[in-house]
């Protein structure tokens, strides 16, 4: 058997990498299209509980064509109390392989992977289904995955007011005084959740719960407003689905089932089905289903999280740590 080495990027590499906005989004939107287009294979995820803390693995998987051809795993932890430990509660491993032979292509620390790509779904998400002059954000959460969610949505919109909440005074503090010196304008730490997303152009609900509890009220949902609930134990009320016009998620399949999300009542309930689901998100960005159609609108994303995206913003890493001459490379077999 010829030799086998593989690619690997630890955490300091992907820093180095200082991925620009526009690139993460580059990456996730197109792979969104290809998904939209049946390019894809994408499987739901799988969870594993070990039962000795308040946490679980999430495994996903999945399989591009095309330009990324490439197949990918990823597994990444999601413990709550990490915190306590100077530890981020999500900590990620990404697995890319041959499609066609199983041979394994690369290893990369995927935590920052996880956090981008995900506020790049939510940013996309809103490119497609939120008002074009969304001026004000309500952001519930302080996770590495909220950074993104901010940043990259006001690359997007460039938001005029900047609301953030988590339940820790020294975290939402902390997060607004990042988010400052980063993106060079004010943001407000709110002191409860009406606060910060009552009359929002743009809700977003990361909460980090050990239980289902609705904390965020419909009746501050303004109409028109675009609403991205995700966290893994619901903050909704179950008459949130009620007030949507265009209720939008990353992939039905992996929606429609399992034990967390922040709309699992609402699929167990009959509120969201294929009977009322509009579009999965990558349908609306191929141009297969319509997005957002007025300023009227007030319209839901639910994203699980997309081993596609995993994949796609992995193989933007690799290509540009190759080009940067930063790759190292392993000898597996």
């Amino acid at each position: 058997m010829p030799p086998i080495y593989i690619d690997y990027l630890n955490r300091l590499d992907v820093e180095a990498l200082a991925l620009t906005d526009d690139e993460i989004l580059t990456a996730i939107e197109a792979s969104l299209a290809a998904q939209g287009r049946g390019e894809t294979v994408i499987e739901p995820r799988v969870h594993l509980q070990p039962g000795v803390a308040n946490g679980h693995f999430n495994v996903l998987r999945g399989a591009m064509a095309g330009e990324i051809d490439s197949a990918g795993v990823k597994v990444v932890g999601d413990f709550v109390e990490n915190y306590t430990l100077g530890l981020t509660s999500e900590l990620a491993i990404l697995l890319l392989f041959d499609p066609r032979t199983g041979v394994p292509r690369a290893m990369l620390d995927a935590s920052g992977i996880t956090d981008m790509r995900t506020g790049a779904v939510t940013a996309v998400g809103a490119k497609y289904l939120a008002r074009p002059g969304s001026k004000v954000l309500g952001h519930i959460g302080a996770r590495g995955t909220a950074y993104w969610n901010v940043r990259l949505l006001d690359r997007l919109f460039d938001f005029d007011e900047i609301r953030v909440h988590s339940r820790r005074p020294e975290s939402r503090d902390g997060f607004a005084r990042r988010l400052e010196r980063d993106l060079g304008k004010p943001v407000i730490a709110t002191a409860d959740w009406e606060g910060c997303v009552r009359d929002a152009d743009i809700v977003v609900e990361a909460s980090r719960l050990n239980a289902p509890t609705p904390l965020l009220r419909t009746e501050w949902i303004s109409p028109g407003a675009f609403v991205v609930p995700y966290g893994t134990m619901s903050a909704v009320e179950l008459s949130l689905t009620d007030v949507m016009d265009k209720m939008v998620v990353d992939d039905w399949g992996q929606c429609r089932g399992g034990p967390f999300g922040s709309l699992r009542a609402h699929v167990e309930t009959g509120r969201l089905s294929e009977a009322t689901l509009h579009a999965e998100l990558g349908q609306i960005v191929a141009g297969v289903k319509p997005g957002r159609e007025s300023g009227n609108e007030t319209n839901l994303f639910w994203h699980r999280g997309l081993s596609l995206s995993d994949i796609a913003l992995g193989h933007a890493m690799l290509e540009k740590a190759k080009a940067m001459g930063i790759c190292q490379r392993l000898r597996f077999g």
